[in-house]
Order: C-alpha cells, then sequence, then structure tokens
C-alpha cells in the first residue's frame, strides 16, 4: 500500500517500568460517574445509563510533560481519573467477562475549558470544543499504563500545588469498571488500543498557567504535570 501522504504518527503511552509503549487507538470519557460530582455540576445522581464523550487519541500528553494553557478560554477545570487501557476489543461484552479485556491502568487528567461547556449547554449545543483541543494544544493529560490487579476501593485524589482538591475512592464510582465496559460495547465495538477515562470524584476547579497537577491512584504510577 501506498500512502499520498504521510500516515499520522501513532499516539502512545509510555509503560511502566519498560522501554515499551502502549499505542492508543480511541479514547473514550464517562460523563458523571461520580454521585458528588453530579450534584455539584447540578445533575441528579440516580443511577441513570451511562453516557460517553470521545476525545481525539493525539490529544494525550504523558504524564511529567507541560501542558500549553488552551486558547478560547478562560476556565480551564481539572478532573481526575481513573483510566482503562484495553488489550482485547468485543462487542456486547458481559459485566462478568469484562476484566478480561483490560491490559492495564492509568492515571489521567480529563481537562475542560468549563466556560465553553457552560455556553454549549445554554445554547444546546454539542460540548465538543469544550473537551477537544488541538494535538499542538494538548488536553488530557495521561500518565503510563501499568498492569497491575486493580483494588476496587483504591484511593484517587488530585493536588494542585501541593493542595488537596479532588479526593475519593474507585469504590464511589457510579457504574463500575466491568459495568462501564460492558455498557460502551453495547453502543461500540471496542478494539486493542482503547482507553477508557472512567469519570472525576467532586471538587473540580480552575487551574491557571503554573500550577502544578499532581495526581494518584493507589497502585498506579502517579501524574504530574504544569500548565504553562
Amino acid at each position: 500500500m501506498r500512502y499520498v501522504i504521510d500516515p499520522p504518527v501513532q499516539a502512545a503511552v509510555p509503560v511502566a517500568g519498560t522501554d515499551a509503549v502502549f499505542p492508543v487507538r480511541r479514547v473514550y470519557c464517562v460523563g458523571r460517574n461520580y454521585a458528588a460530582h453530579a450534584r455539584e455540576m447540578g445533575h441528579d445522581p440516580d443511577r441513570e445509563p451511562p453516557f460517553f464523550f470521545m476525545k481525539p487519541a493525539d490529544a494525550l500528553v504523558v504524564g511529567g510533560a507541560d501542558m500549553p494553557y488552551p486558547v478560547a478560554t478562560a476556565d480551564l477545570h481539572h478532573e481526575i481519573e481513573m483510566v482503562v487501557a484495553l488489550g482485547k476489543g468485543g462487542r456486547d461484552v458481559p459485566v462478568e467477562s469484562a476484566n478480561g479485556l483490560i491490559w492495564g491502568y492509568g492515571v489521567g487528567l480529563d481537562m475542560t475549558r468549563r466556560d465553553i461547556q457552560g455556553e454549549a449547554k445554554k445554547l444546546g449545543r454539542p460540548g465538543t470544543w469544550a473537551k477537544v483541543s488541538t494535538s499542538r494544544r494538548r488536553s488530557p493529560p495521561c500518565t503510563r499504563s501499568p498492569p497491575p490487579a486493580l483494588i476496587e476501593d483504591a484511593a484517587i485524589w488530585l493536588e494542585v500545588n501541593g493542595v488537596r482538591r479532588q479526593a475519593s475512592t474507585l469504590k464511589a464510582l457510579i457504574w463500575s469498571v466491568p459495568e462501564t465496559i460492558s455498557y460502551l460495547s453495547g453502543l461500540v465495538e471496542l478494539h486493542p488500543g482503547d482507553l477508557i477515562f472512567t469519570g472525576t470524584p467532586e471538587g473540580v476547579a480552575a487551574v491557571g498557567r503554573g500550577d502544578v497537577l499532581h495526581g494518584h491512584v493507589d497502585g498506579l504510577t502517579d501524574l504530574e504535570v504544569r500548565i504553562v
């Protein structure tokens, strides 16, 4: 096969403790998957069906890298999340089989241009541009994807300049990781290389240039990003 232009560079994240990388196909994100966060955003946290949005794979910034403050916003918010990396795919995957698709886990930040998101909601428009930026102005940062056994009640937290902003446990997820994978596989066919951001706890807030964000999930490689 001969391409008429050079193919895009494969998006990837490094694997902790090795010189290998995990190739990224698609990035799926679950919205409002912690009850307290749903309340702080003005929504009912009852167990309604999960909803999803996507970010481009080339929007990933590897942990430890600087993240340029994106254009067209004055209200950039942090959202710490545990990220699932899939090593296998499937459709209509039963909940009890969903963990078998997982290759590893990581710590990620779903950075959101909240002012753009709010305006889109008021006008009844899609919120794509609140969540997506170009590869030159990248978001979200994502740390490495080691494959340890996941502890369901693992702590998750985010500090900004050394001050704790978000704190919860994975046990507080409205939809568990296997339930999320199963439900998503009923909407689209999942493939190896897909990442799933599993939702953020309460405490989301604005960040600015010069801020250092430190994210943690028990058992995983910590994430640190500086906004520049």
